[in-house]
């Protein structure tokens, strides 16, 4: 069953076209990497799905909604959360100030409440921070949650955005990029938190270029080449690909081998 799906999907910015006629589905509970060089409009795909950009053409749906015309708040509240190529944290703020953020769009206490102090708003606020701890001992970071996010090591950072996405409590993650700039260690690790979030029954839809990571644990690889899908199979069958094989090494890579 499909969660997600894109179907003939456009992306114009003037006259470059970035996304051309894309066909997709996310299977439900699944790992599903979108693979391609750089420039093939992987970003613009997750951009247009969050509410970043508006397709230009083709239909965008979740669980049978339209996502075409919401804006990125109203598709957070659909289930869907993302994590982004550049590190977005409030690095000012602590590791568990970070969580709970992303977990208040799904509070029901207003503004009154909030600065009248009710005991409906302090009994949410005491819930909010144990499902916040939660998350972070899920994740591992259980014992720096009193500690500034700018003061984590790099792969620790990468980690809480993926903290702060979970607190929105999301049915389908879309994770950007999220092994760059990362050590083989750290992204040992983060394979591991991937896969541990699938066996929640969580679906993921990844984007990324680091190709031990997608090759190891993804069940669905979709290749993008200016803009266009190329290619879609398992791991396997993607390695095998000549027409991937071109797309990242040149059309010299057959005659090579």
């Amino acid at each position: 069953m499909a969660e997600l799906i894109l179907e003939n999907v456009s992306k114009r910015f003037g006259g470059l076209l970035a996304v051309n006629s894309l066909d997709l589905q996310v299977p439900e509970g699944k790992i599903l990497s979108l693979i391609g060089p750089n420039g093939a409009g992987k970003t613009t795909v997750f951009n247009m799905i969050t509410g970043v950009y508006p397709p230009t053409e083709g239909a965008i749906s979740y669980k049978g909604h339209k996502l075409n015309d919401l804006r990125s708040n109203r598709i957070i509240f659909q289930g869907i959360a993302r994590t982004f190529q550049n590190i977005r944290l409030f690095k000012s703020m602590t590791v568990l100030e970070n969580v709970q953020v992303g977990m208040h769009c799904r509070t029901k206490s207003g503004a009154v409440r909030a600065l009248l102090k009710t005991r409906h708003e302090k009994r949410e606020e005491k819930e909010i921070t144990a499902k916040s701890q939660e998350i972070l001992k899920f994740i591992g970071l259980i014992g720096h949650q009193n500690d500034y996010a700018s003061n984590l090591a790099y792969g620790e950072q990468r980690r809480l955005e993926i903290a702060r996405a979970l607190a929105t409590q999301p049915e389908l993650l879309l994770l950007d990029e999220p092994a760059a700039g990362m050590n083989p260690k750290e992204t040992a690790e983060l394979m591991d938190l991937i896969l541990k979030l699938r066996d929640t029954g969580l679906t993921i839809f990844l984007v990324e270029h680091d190709m031990r990571l997608v090759m190891g644990i993804s069940e669905v690889v979709v290749v993008l080449d200016y803009g266009q899908k190329i290619a879609q199979g398992t791991p396997k069958e993607i390695q095998q690909n000549e027409t991937v094989i071109e797309a990242y090494l040149g059309t010299g890579a057959k005659t090579q081998n």
